[in-house]
């Protein structure tokens, strides 16, 4: 296999037409020039100089190798123009996963936010309900996922970066009896039927939690994993539900919504990195663009 550090020797040499001149543009001596030349016709098997005068001038190979030489060094630093900037956020492919609430309150202005300030990243957005977004990154399908966080979700080598805290309301039906009441105690749903609008998984382990701390567990007739069809179901009188406050930003007419207090359940959304990929800016740039979202996204009031 031919040495590249020796091949660019060999463009010196050519270019400047003797072994000493070369070896005053590398900063090496003239012996050492020689020896890389002679290693390099070893490694070529052919005679890569001759002597003109007092000067050298390549032969066939060496002409060769050298236009080599010179796409090689062309390469090199494209390579290297291109990992700053990479390492820069001025260009690159960044992955995303989110869940359902969280795309148009928290991911839709990051995104937004982070191509106006890195226009040539290239975006990658893809919703997983009702998959996890946290095991495409486990699988290293994403670089960032927006996630409910739940005890002991995220292992070594991820970075938990803490967005919302969204809290859940209950959603009655406009004639509820506690329909009137500004806050209401969890514990005076336990006799009503409900309407699930959560998934398996860390939202309604949730709500379960919420009620078994509050001494009874939710009698669920019927259930829907859409935030919108679920409030319709109530909005008719079928039952009775918990929604977090992002879910409540398009609100069916046919309900009411109201804090809940003994307990008050609450999700936390967090984005999950790989420790190992914050050193890309861009990756880091979208962090701080979902913390800005998040902050100036808070759950809508009750009424």
């Amino acid at each position: 296999m031919l040495d590249v550090r020796r091949l660019q020797v060999l463009r010196a040499v050519v270019s400047s037409g003797t072994v000493t001149a070369a070896a005053a543009h590398l900063g090496y001596t003239p012996s050492a020039v020689s020896q890389q030349m002679a290693a390099l016709e070893k490694q070529a098997g052919t005679a890569l100089l001759e002597r003109v005068g007092r000067g050298v001038r390549p032969t066939a190979a060496g002409l060769l190798l050298t236009e080599h030489a010179a796409l090689i060094s062309s390469a090199v630093a494209q390579a290297e123009t291109a990992l700053a900037d990479l390492r820069a956020g001025r260009t690159g492919r960044l992955s995303v996963r989110y869940f359902a609430t969280a795309g148009s309150a928290l991911v839709a202005p990051a995104l937004a936010g982070l191509r106006a300030e890195h226009p040539g990243i290239r975006i990658d957005a893809e919703l997983t309900d009702p998959e996890d977004p946290l095991q495409e990154l486990v699988r290293g399908r994403a670089d960032l996922a927006v996630v409910v966080q739940g005890p002991g979700r995220v292992g070594r080598g991820f970075r938990l970066v803490h967005l919302l805290d969204d809290p859940y309301a209950a959603v009655l039906p406009l004639d509820h009896p506690l329909a009137h009441q500004e806050i209401v105690d969890l514990h005076d749903l336990s006799g009503e039927q409900w309407v699930g609008c959560e998934p398996p998984g860390p939202c309604l382990e949730a709500v379960i939690d919420s009620c078994a701390a509050a001494g009874f567990s939710p009698d669920f007739v019927i259930r829907s994993e859409d935030y919108a069809t679920a409030q319709g179901f109530v909005a008719g009188g079928l039952g009775v539900a918990l929604m977090p406050g992002l879910g409540l930003r398009d609100r069916h007419p046919g309900v009411v919504v109201r804090p809940v207090r003994n307990p008050e359940p609450v999700r936390v959304i967090s984005a999950v990195v790989r420790e190992a990929a914050l050193e890309q800016h861009a990756l880091r740039g979208l962090l701080g663009a979902l913390q800005e979202a998040a902050a100036s996204s808070g759950p809508p009031g009750t009424g």
